[in-house]
């Protein structure tokens, strides 16, 4: 069960699948926020409460290329 107290995780993935499966594993024990473009991470980041620890897709697509 999670509480305030437990630590954040932020996961930046452009997976939904990859969001969920994640989400679903860590919520147990971590307070898990998401976001699903690199501009949402960053908002996120940025907001409060800070992530502890943010697990980022680096290969994501940028919003140039998502007609690719």
């Amino acid at each position: 069960m999670t509480t305030a107290n437990n630590p954040v995780i932020l996961i930046v993935d452009d997976s939904a699948d990859n969001l969920n499966i994640l989400s679903e594993l860590l919520r147990p024990q971590y307070r898990v926020l998401a976001a699903n473009s690199g501009e949402g991470g960053l908002r996120v980041a940025n907001s409060s409460p800070k992530p502890d620890l943010i697990l980022l897709d680096v290969m994501m697509r940028s919003e140039e290329h998502t007609s690719e």
